[in-house]
């Protein structure tokens, strides 16, 4: 009796065939002469085999339907109701006929469906469909592929599968005594046994390690295979073109969701006994926060994910061990640079009243502005000692060998998962073209290597439009940002007038607030707010600007996607993020010619000036907030987002509770996980990268916060894909894509970012040419080399007599007897032959600065030369796996095979010459 309830007939499956077809045919009738929006099924061509590339089917079929069975009241189950037919995918769509609004636009939508499933019957997958426990309307479709099947996409598909247990002898790690106090104990994960592998063939099949066919297609590429199915799955024809694919369907609203299950619960274990547990087991040893000073199950995560995500974790986990030693060598310069701070003799002279104290300073913007006494910027002058010392410039000089290091020893253990997780070949034999390139292939051109026809989306001509339509709308982008710092800039500029005539510029030691709260402090803090506002704004337009661009340019296979689609983000990104930090570095200070003749933005806005310790502290003030902001933004998106969706979601159905309810409905309940994957998890931490290598000369502390984040990151992204997704579609890769040679191209540029900030941004050359060339004789009155009258004689004097009208202030009672002030540069004073021109110390710093550049630059450059080159790029134990197994698959699957066939032949051959023998052969007496 249940079984009746749970599988209907076939006379009954039949009669709906019919009744299906009747109904397609009025709906057609009804339709007549209407315009669809994907075009009308044609039955003759619907009933077709869908999958043209592989061989088409002879004949016609009838539209099949998948089997229908109710609920069998088992929520761990992974199995159709039989028991036997493990579900490798999950399809989700709400009735139609149970919608009352739209009732032709339904049937249109009811139509695709019907004649999609069909084809993913006739290709040879096996659906069941079951209702919702919790919502009538809902239908969930379950698939399965059965064995044949499997193996005849895992030939199409390349997908390489174990030939036979890995023979090599392996040598303990000299470090592993260490390293298993941080692993996951091995008694609850117990290790992946490695195989040699080879691309599947069906006639080669006895050669394949095949214990069991129910466990030689892991759960992850069945539904990988299936998947691959599903994207090439035909649901329409217009005009003879094929609509086709799951990705479409779930875009136009035709299915609700398609996904592969998790195989448990997160926080419990499944009743089912045959159940591995591992969303349970990668939960507790992997997401879980207490872990988070563990090394991660990595084989465990590729197996349950696939390769793609497991690449990504892979690398996230190297990058933070490689970020442990550049935390600390950083926290040791920062270290230095605090307890040395006391003995900074130019901040000594700032904060002392009789000489900083008596230091008349220039006003830094025309009319509101007033002069103001030197000694205000004695607190930041005490913070900057602290960045701006020798400890930085060491630093500096290894975060540009450590990055190589960085670099270098990345590819070495990505060449090791290479080989271990068989993605050596991939993109030469796996990677398939786009469904979404296949549906555009409308033109035909004769391929000059095979001389044969094949199929393109457009034409030389077409493309180069394209890829001109596309760069310029990146570059007008990219244009936009500038155009939004220029605006910040203007803030700047406005609103230091605001406050300069609105905050004190004296301090008169009873207000404590005004050592900090200075015009220069609030206009920078506030305007890194603001551009930090502005830079996630235009993240959010342009995410979806960026993927709209790519879809149009149309890449041929989804690693070329992903790389166009990773360059068009970081360009972007790099401008946003860095564009501010490069202007506050190079520019801001640096163009403001003197108060007698001062240099006007726009015209109007006169240049921002740096204090009289330059504009280093800024720059990290600037770092500080965008870096921390970004990152503090970013865990909470992770984490709140998916958590609040899924909470309502489970607050919206409440009735779930009451009731027993499947794994498929337990999943579809979760968060999908976006079309891009981790994409933005990558750019992410290459933005991170490009904060923690291109400004560390002026925040040694960023290693160290990269640290502290990523050790959170690894853990909360973890728990995201664990307990808040539905299971990513398992996906090959071959390595972390464009983001390499992102990540190199950062490498270069951070050494010379690094040297120019010391030498322009910093006040370390100044100093160090002061103390060797002008603190003793002939230009200094010093007896010994020393940094006494730093600040007197790096500062200018300028007659207050000189003041242009237009730019003249208007001096406070304090300063009314004021004749001459003092600002930021190396000129001569009044009063000389060549007043207000550049002085001989000027030339003496630009040569020491442009020498320093170049001598930093050159050195780095030779060092990371020389280790790019001493480590090589895949290690001897990798390269000797790889070589046996080649040597395996040529003896396995070639030698073998014709070693047989020459024995069949040679007995075949004996036997002819036995026979020739006997006939032609004269008797003899």
């Amino acid at each position: 009796m249940q079984q009746q309830q749970q599988r209907r007939t076939s006379g009954e499956m039949n009669a709906e065939k019919e009744g299906v077809l009747l109904e397609l045919e009025e709906d057609d009738e009804e339709e007549e002469g209407e315009e669809e929006e994907d075009g009308e099924i044609v039955l003759e061509e619907v009933e077709q085999d869908v999958f043209q590339s592989y061989g088409t089917m002879p004949g016609q079929q009838p539209l099949h339907k998948p089997e229908w069975a109710e609920f069998n009241l088992k929520p761990d189950s992974l199995y159709f109701n039989d028991g036997q037919r493990r579900i490798d995918f999950v399809l989700a769509y709400e009735d139609e006929s149970k919608k009352q609004h739209k009732r032709s636009f339904q049937k249109k939508q009811m139509r695709k469906r019907l004649a999609y499933e069909s084809n993913l019957i006739n290709c040879g997958l096996q659906l069941e469909a079951t209702s919702s426990v919790v919502d009538e309307k809902l239908i969930f479709v379950k698939v399965h592929a059965p064995w044949e099947l499997l193996c005849s996409f895992a030939e199409i598909m390349h997908i390489k599968l174990p030939l036979q247990p890995n023979d090599l002898k392996t040598r303990d790690s000299p470090f592993k005594w260490i390293t298993r106090f941080f692993s996951v104990d091995e008694n609850i994960i117990k290790p992946e046994q490695e195989f040699f592998t080879a691309p599947f063939e069906i006639d080669r099949l006895s050669d394949f390690y095949i214990q069991d066919k129910d466990t030689f297609f892991n759960p992850a590429t069945r539904s990988r295979i299936v998947h691959f199915i599903l994207c090439r799955g035909e649901y329409a024809i217009r005009d003879n073109v094929r609509k086709f694919g799951i990705n479409k369907l779930l875009d136009s609203g035709i299915y609700k969701a398609a996904f592969p299950l998790h195989d448990s619960r997160f926080n419990y274990k499944s009743q089912d006994p045959n159940c591995p547990n591992e969303r349970y087991l990668l939960y507790r040893e992997w997401a879980h926060p207490r872990n988070i000073f563990k090394l991660q199950p990595l084989d465990l995560v590729r197996k349950y994910y696939g390769e793609k995500i497991g690449i990504y974790f892979a690398w996230l986990g190297f990058y933070t061990q490689m970020l442990l030693l550049a935390a600390v060598v950083g926290l040791g310069c920062f270290l230095y640079g605090y307890f040395m701070k006391d003995n900074c003799t130019w901040s000594q002279e700032v904060c002392d009243p009789n000489i900083g104290g008596k230091i008349i300073m220039c006003p830094q913007c025309d009319q509101e502005c007033t002069y103001w006494n030197l000694t205000i910027t004695c607190e930041s002058s005490k913070k900057l000692c602290i960045f701006d010392s020798f400890g930085t410039l060491v630093f500096a000089v290894f975060m540009g060998v450590w990055v190589t290091l960085f670099l270098e020893f990345w590819k070495r253990r990505q060449a090791e998962l290479e080989y271990e997780w068989d993605t050596v070949e991939f993109l030469e034999q796996e990677e398939h073209v786009r469904p979404e390139y296949e549906a555009r292939c409308h033109r035909v051109v004769v391929n000059e290597i095979t001389q044969q026809e094949e199929h393109i989306p457009y034409t030389a001509c077409g493309k180069c439009v394209r890829m001109t339509f596309c760069t310029s709308a990146v570059l007008f982008w990219i244009l936009l940002i500038i155009a939004s710092v220029i605006g910040i800039i203007v803030y700047r500029l406005s609103v230091f007038l605001v406050f300069s005539a609105t905050l004190p510029r004296h301090i008169n030691g009873t207000e404590a607030i005004q050592k900090y709260l200075t015009p220069q402090a609030a206009t920078s803090v506030s305007a890194s707010i603001i551009s930090f506002i502005i830079i996630m704004i235009l993240n959010m337009i342009y995410e979806k600007v960026a993927i709209m661009i790519t879809d149009f340019e149309l890449p041929r296979t989804q690693t070329d996607y992903e790389n166009s689609l990773t360059m068009k983000m970081f360009l972007f990104q790099f401008v946003n993020y860095y564009s501010s930090c490069f202007y506050i570095a190079f520019f801001k200070g640096k163009f403001v010619g003197y108060p007698g003749d001062p240099v006007y933005w726009l015209g109007k806005y006169r240049n921002e000036e740096c204090d009289p310790g330059g504009c280093l502290l800024e720059l990290t003030t600037q770092l500080t907030i965008i870096m921390g902001g970004k990152a503090i933004w970013n865990n909470i998106q992770e984490v709140l987002l998916p958590w609040l969706k899924n909470l309502i979601g489970r607050f919206c159905s409440a009735s779930r509770s009451e009731k027993v309810v499947p794994r498929w409905e337990q999943d579809y309940h979760l968060q999908p996980i976006g079309k891009l994957g981790l994409f933005y998890e990558y750019l992410e931490m290459v933005i991170q990268f490009g904060f923690v290598t291109l400004f560390v000369a002026s925040f040694p502390l960023a290693p160290l916060l990269a640290l502290m984040n990523n050790l959170l990151e690894i853990r909360i992204d973890a728990w995201k894909i664990t307990t808040q997704f539905r299971r990513i579609v398992p996906q090959k890769a071959q390595d972390i894509g464009a983001w390499q040679p992102i990540m190199q191209g950062i490498a270069l540029l951070a050494v010379v970012t690094n040297a120019m900030i010391i030498a322009f941004t910093s006040d370390m050359i100044p100093r160090l040419v002061y103390y060797w060339s002008f603190s003793v004789p002939p230009y200094g009155s010093q007896s010994t080399y020393s940094m006494k009258g730093y600040i007197n004689n790096t500062l200018s004097v300028f007659a207050v007599s000189d003041f242009r009208n237009e730019s003249k202030p208007a001096a406070l009672p304090i300063f009314a007897n004021q004749t001459t002030c003092r600002y930021r540069d190396f000129r001569y004073p009044p009063g000389h032959e060549h007043q207000y021109e550049h002085n001989i110390y000027y030339w003496h710093v630009i040569a020491a600065k442009l020498s320093f550049i170049i001598v930093m630059e050159h050195i780095i450059y030779l060092v990371t030369f020389a280790i790019s080159h001493i480590i090589p790029d895949v290690s001897k134990k990798t390269k000797s796996k790889i070589k046996r197994e080649k040597y395996l698959i040529q003896t396995l699957l070639h030698e073998n095979p014709v070693k047989a066939m020459k024995k069949n032949m040679g007995s075949i051959a004996d036997k002819i010459l036995k026979g020739a023998d006997g006939t032609f052969r004269p008797k003899t007496e």
